[in-house]
């Protein structure tokens, strides 16, 4: 009986590492992550470009925020900032041009892997000189920089790709390579790719999962209330849904979707049966939050995050179909 308790044991052990090695070291095409790196690229070089309206006033040693009031706002002496080291006036704006052109390279795709680590050490960068302006939306940010860094997120959409498959073309083809053609031929399947694909998932769930949470901590949530709080704030208010007033069981009704939504998103997405709804359910969720609210970019870069549970090969197919509709 024991040693047949044993050998269970073993086998179910067994079982649980390969189930473990599947998830995280299945060579995946890196399609879907090299479209999160164009998407999420895109918005980082935007956020971090709106800077250049306040460069002096926000971001300058000499600014609002000193060295030491960030030192003493965060508590900690680990918070490092290139940009506590550069001169105000033109050094920082050439320092800031040069950061621009760094993020802009990696969301184009060039480089990839030294703009990659450039671009996440950039955003931590900035969010240490300016943490009295973090939001959820440069957290976000974050952390898409930094696991798109780690996998090979410049194997496909990118200028990379391009020039690889420039160099491999034979004969006169030499020097085609457009989106159709990587769309029907993709790239070779990577384990760095899963990898920044499962920790973007997992960090998505756990966002979702630490939101519900904290939102059943309070008492609108459970009384079906707080769907009409978020609507009828005027400080974020950019949509008149104020006549949903007079309809009491909808907000309620849409109160509990979206609490149960968060709540169980991060075990029904990783189901093949239910994933396609929960993340089906994302986009209009962020859209409402993003013109309903005004967090355009918050809710665009959500979006972007949930992009991850979408196959490689929808990623392809659709982006071909679009590239022969154009």
């Amino acid at each position: 009986m024991i040693a047949a308790a044993m050998r269970a044991v073993r086998g179910w052990c067994d079982e649980a590492w390969e189930t473990w090695d599947r998830f995280w070291f299945t060579p995946t095409d890196p399609a879907t992550l090299g479209l999160i790196r164009v998407l999420a690229g895109a918005m980082i070089l935007y956020t971090h470009l709106v800077w250049t309206i306040g460069l002096e006033r926000f971001l300058s040693r000499d600014g609002m925020l000193s060295p030491e009031f960030v030192r003493r706002f965060q508590e900690t002496d680990w918070a490092w900032s290139h940009l506590n080291y550069i001169p105000p006036g033109l050094p920082l704006l050439i320092a800031h041009l040069a950061a621009l052109a760094i993020m802009g390279a990696f969301c184009a795709g060039w480089q990839t892997r030294i703009t990659g680590l450039l671009t996440a050490a950039l955003v931590v960068s900035y969010a240490n000189r300016a943490p009295a302006a973090l939001f959820g939306l440069d957290q976000i940010n974050g952390f898409l920089a930094l696991y798109l860094a780690i996998g090979p997120s410049g194997a496909a959409w990118s200028i990379d790709r391009w020039l690889a498959r420039r160099r491999t073309a034979p004969g006169p083809k030499r020097g085609g390579g457009s989106p159709a053609g990587e769309a029907s031929t993709g790239a070779a399947p990577s384990i760095g790719a899963n990898v920044s694909i499962r920790l973007i998932q997992l960090h998505m769930c756990l966002i979702y999962l630490f939101a519900a949470v904290g939102k059943l901590q309070g008492e609108s949530w459970w009384n079906g209330e707080a769907f009409w709080g978020a609507v009828a704030n005027r400080e974020y208010q950019t949509m008149d849904l104020t006549w949903l007033a007079g309809y009491p069981m909808l907000v309620a009704a849409l109160t509990h979707i979206t609490i149960f939504w968060e709540l169980s998103y991060s075990a029904l997405v990783w189901f093949r049966l239910t994933r396609p709804f929960i993340v089906a359910i994302s986009i209009p969720l962020h859209l409402g939050i993003a013109f309903g609210m005004g967090m355009i970019t918050f809710g665009t870069i959500m979006i972007v995050g949930n992009l991850a549970f979408v196959p490689p090969a929808t990623i392809r197919r659709v982006i071909s179909v679009a590239v022969r509709r154009s």
